[in-house]
Formats: C-alpha cells, structure tokens, sequence
C-alpha cells in the first residue's frame, strides 16, 4: 500500500464520520424539534439525511475497503447491493435537493399561499417520485448485469460491459439516460428555482431599500452614522441572500460534476480513465453528504435552537435562554432570508 492510498482511505474514513455525525444530528432535531416537523421543508431534510446516514455507513467503507485491498472487497451478491445502493442514494440525493429548491422557490415567490401550495401530502408525492425514478434506474444495471467492481473508482458500481460490443450502445444510452435525469434534471431545477429566488429577493430588497431611504431623509435630525448602518444592513442581507445561493448550487456542481463528467468520458471506448482520478471524483460525490446537514439545515435558527435545547437537557441546564442567545439583529437577518437559506 503507497502513500496515495493511505490518504485516499484517510480522507474516506474522515468524510464517512462526518456524514454520520453530522447527518444524525439532523435526524436528532428533527425528532426533537416540534417546530421543525411541522415545516413541510423538514420532510425533504429528513429524506435527504437518511440517504446520507446510509451512504456513511454502507457505500463509503466499502469504497474504503476496495482502496485498501485494491480490489472486490465482497462477492458478486453483496457487490450487487452495493452497486444498487450507490445508485440509488446518489440519484435519491440529487432529487432531494431539487425537491429542496422548488420549495424554497414556492415559499418566496408565492409567501401568501405557500402554506395551501406545499401540503405535506404534495411533499410525500415529490418524494414519492424521487423513490420511484431512483429505484429504476438503480434495478436497471443490476437486472442488466451491469454492476461490478470498479478498480477505476474501487467501488461497486456500474461498469461498462466487457464481453459484447452489442450492449455497449443499450449501456451507453442508459448511462446518459440515468445523468441526465438526476445530475442534469436537478441541477436545471436548482439553478432555475434558486435564480427566481434570488431575482425576487433582490426585487423585495430594493422596495425595502427605497422605503428606508425615504424614511431616513424625512429625518433630517438623524446621525449620518445611523443612516449609513441601516443602508449597510440592506446591503449585507442582499449579500447574504446572493452568498447562500451561491453555496447550494456551487457545492452541488463541485461535488457531482467531476464523477458525472469521467463517467460520460468513459463511454468513449478509448478513454481510459486514471483510478486515482476515478476515486477522487468518487470521494467528492461523498464529501456532499458531510456538506448537506451544513448547506440546509444545521446554520438554521430553527435546528440551532433545537441543537441548544438537546445540549442544555444533556447538561441538566435550563433551556430559557435557548432563543435569547441570539441578538437582535441576528434575528432579524434570519427572518427575512429564512425562505432563501
């Protein structure tokens, strides 16, 4: 074993914790939280940290056991529920995070009927949806004989097809197939809803904005300092809002680009895609499940209160100042981008 690999199984075993840790503390406020479960939001958070919590513990060791044996870590049957579990929970993430945005996309830009639009029974149907498409095209590769191990990515997982040049066009239409209607299909979803929420938050910023500056020239006794703070405020709030978008979709181009773009590569028969590279852009999809419980749900006020309230009952502490940690202002910032982030 070099070096390259020590650190290869370092830097999985690094992002397998932390996507477990960090991935049941969601689950922890969640169950914990009153307030949270009765957010149809929370609903895609739970889907999409379940499928993390099952990533951390089944297709991450097994990624790290195909680095350091440096081949098949288990048989033909458990390859192939490896196999299947890698699909699905990638493709069931990916839709999760859409569902996740075309939330968000209701609640900003229909706020008066958000609560009549997003029933928890339109949010059960979208991830009805999600289970359905993921397990499809996770049985397909399976049923096909299309998943084995792959030493370029040292993990179970769908391998090209060696032994007929026949199913090399059924498997390359099938590879598109399955990139273009996870990775493709939520990214277009992402970038769609989360622009539209930023044009209106922008639009509803500059309303804000007028308002303020009117306000603060019929108060011509004002400190200049004071306008100028509460110009300031209005500037860092569309700066905030702008920031968060830029976190959702930036970490999901990041994280699944790489594995998406080497996968279509290798369709061409005289690529062959270096293992080492293979097994990073594997390692980025993973880091995305250690990023998910940051991105959308544990910097919230609602999952920090819960997270303040598990830790005072933990120490025996009074929760009354579980809320009132927060300032003021903090408060306020969070109120008028709790929609966005």
């Amino acid at each position: 074993m070099n070096l390259w690999e020590t650190l290869l199984e370092l830097i999985i075993a690094a992002i397998a914790v932390a996507s477990l840790l960090s991935n049941v503390l969601v689950l922890l406020c969640f169950a914990s939280s009153a307030e949270i479960r009765a957010q149809v939001p929370g609903v895609f958070v739970l889907n999409l940290s379940f499928c993390n919590i099952l990533a951390a513990t089944v297709t991450m060791p097994s990624t790290m056991l195909g680095v350091a044996r440096g081949g098949k870590p288990f048989g033909d049957l458990y390859c192939w529920i490896l196999s299947f579990a890698d699909t699905f929970l990638t493709t069931n993430t990916m839709l999760s995070m859409a569902a996740l945005s075309i939330d968000r996309w209701v609640a900003v830009v229909f706020p008066l009927t958000y609560s009549s639009k997003m029933r928890y029974t339109r949010a059960f149907a979208m991830l009805g949806y999600a289970w359905l498409h993921s397990l499809a095209f996770a049985l397909t590769p399976v049923l096909l004989s299309w998943a084995d191990y792959s030493p370029t990515y040292a993990s179970c997982t769908i391998v090209r097809p060696d032994h007929s040049h026949t199913a090399h066009i059924p498997f390359t239409v099938f590879t598109a197939l399955l990139h273009g209607a996870s990775f493709a299909l939520s990214l277009t979803v992402l970038c769609l809803a989360y622009l539209k929420v930023l044009q209106v938050a922008r639009f509803h910023c500059k309303r804000i904005d007028v308002v303020t500056v009117q306000t603060l020239l019929l108060l011509v006794d004002i400190h200049p300092s004071v306008k100028e703070r509460c110009l300031l405020e209005q500037k860092k709030r569309r700066q905030r809002a702008t920031k968060k978008i830029c976190v959702f979709i930036g970490s999901f181009v990041l994280c699944f680009s790489p594995y998406v773009i080497t996968r279509l590569t290798e369709l061409v028969p005289s690529v062959r895609i270096n293992r080492h590279w293979g097994t990073v852009s594997k390692c980025l999809v993973y880091s995305k499940a250690a990023m998910d419980p940051f991105v959308y749900s544990l910097l919230r006020q609602q999952y920090r209160k819960a997270l303040i309230g598990m830790t005072n009952r933990i120490l025996g502490r009074n929760a009354y100042s579980s809320s009132g940690h927060s300032s003021s202002s903090d408060t306020e910032n969070e109120c008028n981008l709790q929609h966005v982030g």
